[in-house]
């Protein structure tokens, strides 16, 4: 079973440098059939004005990784990190004990359209990490490529939880399916363009909770980026 959530009945916020669309439940958009699913609790698409930010703040106990579609993400925190993500860059921060970070468009000039994901972690107090690892297109070229794992198998980055995360790129008669089974779940998130999940059309923007199917299939991409999230068949996350 899919079901989908549409690009456009996201959450919305626009605070004139940023303009961001938020898939579940988060910071002034609160809708109570839309918090999280399994581990995965945040989908932003953010898209942020050159020289634009979030200044210096803090986390604790939350999985956060980035993925940069266009534009460079510049990103310091209290580790002692100071980097810039770019396409095909996934950046992952475990923030554990606590961690304070910024995040800015390095660019005066040209605009950043990233996602910003959270995963819920599963055990507190961990010491605080930080990940990087580039993802060359050829590598997610009409396939699922992992990118996010618990053990950071295949060069991906470790997550501390019960969850995989895969990268796709779809045109035309490429394809890829996952194998899922009645003890996991998924969730399809199209970062761009347009792709069919198990015969459903997804546009870009548009995600789908999938349920009960023994495998996800992905094909007819039309210029399509796709994220699926391997998870965990609880359907909140614990705090």
């Amino acid at each position: 079973m899919l079901e989908v959530r549409s690009a456009n009945d996201r959450g919305i916020a626009d605070f004139g440098w940023l303009k961001s669309r938020h898939t579940f439940s988060f910071g002034h958009y609160h809708d109570p059939a839309q918090q999280g699913f399994s581990d995965l609790l945040v989908i932003n698409d953010d898209r942020v004005n050159p020289g634009g930010g979030f200044g210096t703040h803090p986390h604790r106990d939350m999985e956060i990784f980035s993925y940069v579609l266009d534009g460079a993400l510049e990103h310091k925190d209290s580790m002692g990190t100071g980097s810039v993500i770019r396409p095909g860059d996934v950046q992952m921060m475990s923030a554990g004990t606590g961690v304070r970070h910024s995040e800015f468009n390095s660019s005066a000039t040209d605009p950043l359209h990233f996602l910003q994901i959270w995963i819920v972690p599963n055990a507190k107090g961990v010491a605080p990490r930080y990940q990087q690892v580039h993802f060359a297109p050829e590598e997610k070229r009409g396939r699922l490529r992992l990118i996010v794992s618990p053990e950071g198998a295949d060069g991906s980055l470790a997550v501390h939880q019960d969850a995989r995360v895969y990268a796709g790129l779809f045109d035309g008669e490429e394809s890829a399916s996952l194998t899922l089974g009645p003890d996991r779940h998924a969730y399809v998130h199209v970062a761009r363009g347009s792709v069919e999940a198990n015969g459903q059309q997804l546009a870009e923007g548009d995600g789908a909770r999938v349920r009960h199917e023994d495998r996800l299939d992905l094909a007819r991409g039309e210029g399509a980026e796709v994220l699926v999230f391997h998870l965990r068949p609880n359907e909140l996350p614990s705090f």
